[in-house]
């Protein structure tokens, strides 16, 4: 029992001084948020609690000043809404698929799953951009939903969930005489939840964080996201720190709102996910 109590409180500091290291950061840039952009150029992002300089002064311009955060703003959250609806939807479908019948090709097209998961976005930028553009999708906010709403990291962790559901829920559902498609909507999604949710918070992040691509296809500065027009801010003609450490620190809420929309589910859905199938 003392050995116990020892490792007990042992992973109660390890993990206390490991989520301290890691809202350092969050730290930083909230009291940055009240101090002049000016500091940020002279002295860096600090951890400095000086009450003479900090205002609301940058909260103040960010909601009444002239610039397009707001813009870009609810573009990502339209943006990211349709991308993880999509993606979750789809997704789920293809891996209910997958773990609920048997075909012919259906180890070969999973094994293409899990090998698409190994390649790395970047080597897939160049053929998708010419794709992309040969399809005359450039500009439009196509471009940046359609190429990853079949997710295979997704796919892949709803397959292994929806392996550990009991199949005979499947086979009573046609017993009553459900079709397959009233077997998926109305018996297997609302077991799926706790896996939506976990899937809803990683897509959610990846897509709100998104900045490579929808950088290299988006050319109309009034369909830019968040990520891109904080961008935008720091030019070799000047640059606007009280906006961009303001925006950045506002930029944190949409995702702390969905973690917390989500959490009640998230650590089942992560666990099932990971040990089923």
């Amino acid at each position: 029992m003392r050995n116990e109590s020892f490792a007990k409180v042992g992973l109660f500091v390890l993990f206390t001084v490991i989520c301290l290291i890691i809202l350092i950061p969050f730290y930083a840039i909230a009291l940055a948020s009240f101090k002049p952009g000016g500091d940020l150029v002279r002295y860096g992002l600090n951890l400095s609690f000086d009450l003479s300089v900090m205002s609301f002064n940058n909260f103040v311009f960010l909601f009444t000043g002239s610039h397009s955060y707001f813009n870009w703003f609810f573009n990502s959250v339209f943006l990211t809404i349709a991308q993880v609806v999509l993606t979750l939807l789809i997704s789920a479908t293809v891996a209910y698929g997958f773990a609920a019948y048997n075909f012919r090709g259906k180890n070969f097209l999973f094994l293409c799953v899990l090998m698409i998961m190994m390649v790395p976005f970047e080597i897939l930028l160049l053929p998708l951009y010419k794709l992309t553009n040969d399809f005359g999708l450039m500009n439009s906010y196509s471009a940046i939903v359609l190429p990853g709403i079949a997710n295979a990291a997704t796919i892949f962790f709803f397959r292994q969930y929806i392996s550990g559901i009991p199949k005979e829920i499947i086979a009573a559902g046609r017993v009553d005489g459900a079709s397959e498609y009233g077997i998926y909507a109305r018996l297997i999604i609302p077991v799926m939840k706790p896996s939506f949710a976990a899937m809803a918070i990683l897509n959610g992040m990846n897509s709100w964080n998104n900045f490579i691509w929808p950088f290299m296809v988006l050319s109309d500065t009034s369909k830019y996201t968040l990520p891109i027009g904080l961008k935008t801010l720091l030019t070799p003609y000047g640059n606007n720190y009280d906006l961009l450490i303001v925006g950045s620190f506002f930029s944190i809420v949409p995702i702390l709102i969905l973690f917390l929309a989500f959490q009640k589910y998230f650590i089942d859905g992560m666990t099932a996910g990971a040990v089923k199938g």
